[in-house]
């Protein structure tokens, strides 16, 4: 069987399971590795506070995390710039720091009905596939997104998909789906769209908050990291605000921990602080003590 088919059918068994399963799942996981979202530092770099370039540097000198994931939108005319990629890769290697993956946004819609439009969003990516080969990463991500209903938008971001992992595979490169809005943001429908595409180098980058579909309507985020971990090929910890006890009061991450754990998965798991309470610095201290404390007991 399938590894991935297994995984996703031992999902639909999960969810009627009761937490303390999820736990002694966790018992026999590998520890937590935590790497750095370059998102998570967004208003430092646009307000020119700090360069991308500095993001590696701050990463282990400020927080001593020692694997980052790039934004495509801090870079975003440098993808074919093999001197500036060089530059990225000779600060990595200076300071110990792994380049896991690039986040690529503002490159057109994958499920675009328009072909020439979707053909267009399809090659934009090709740069970037590049670019990850280059820095040494193991995956770009990209968004699911579209003008259509859902069965429609499944099978053209599915074809748009198959296409771009084609392409990536050459480089052995993985391409990412992240829940990142609209119909991304159900559970079910990545997980099919995922099924659909069935291509070893294409997966998920589960993201713990980012299940909003919109007009106020959530979908459940336990139930949607169920359906999107037996694809994962990396993990986002979403992170807004913090309790007196430094617990994220939108998301249990013992819970989520467990659940993550419980499906084997050993890649590393992306601080992604998003929130406005605490400066940007503070925010990624801040959850990144709680996934250390986390780990303590799983």
């Amino acid at each position: 069987m399938d590894r991935r088919k297994f995984l996703f059918d031992c999902s639909k068994i999960i969810v009627g399971l009761p937490f303390l399963n999820l736990i002694s799942c966790a018992a026999r996981a590998v520890p937590i590795k935590i790497s750095l979202a370059e998102w998570s530092l967004h208003r430092a770099i646009y307000s020119k506070e700090i360069d991308h370039l500095d993001f590696i540097r701050i990463s282990k000198k400020k927080f001593n995390i020692d694997a980052v994931e790039y934004v495509n939108s801090f870079f975003f005319d440098k993808a074919e710039d093999t001197a500036y990629l060089n530059e990225m890769k000779t600060i990595a290697d200076d300071h110990g720091v792994k380049s896991l993956l690039i986040m690529c946004d503002n490159e057109g819609d994958l499920g675009d009905s328009n072909i020439d439009k979707r053909k267009k969003a399809i090659e934009n990516h090709y740069k970037w596939v590049e670019a990850a080969k280059y820095l040494g990463c193991h995956s770009i991500r990209v968004n699911a997104r579209g003008d259509s209903s859902y069965d429609d938008l499944m099978n053209l971001v599915s074809d748009s998909m198959s296409k771009l992992a084609d392409f990536s595979s050459k480089l052995g490169i993985n391409v990412l789906v992240e829940n990142h809005g609209g119909l991304s943001s159900n559970g079910l429908w990545l997980a099919g769209l995922m099924e659909k595409v069935n291509k070893s180098n294409c997966g998920t980058l589960p993201d713990f908050g980012n299940f909003h579909l919109g007009d106020d309507q959530w979908y459940d985020r336990y139930q949607g990291m169920k359906e999107l971990m037996p694809f994962a090929k990396a993990v986002s910890a979403k992170s807004h605000d913090f309790d007196e006890n430094g617990d994220e009061i939108h998301t249990d991450y013992y819970k989520m921990i467990n659940l993550v754990n419980s499906f084997g998965y050993d890649g590393y798991i992306g601080i992604e602080y998003e929130g406005s309470s605490l400066d940007e610095y503070s925010g990624i201290k801040a959850t990144k003590n709680l996934l250390e404390k986390v780990k303590i007991f799983t």
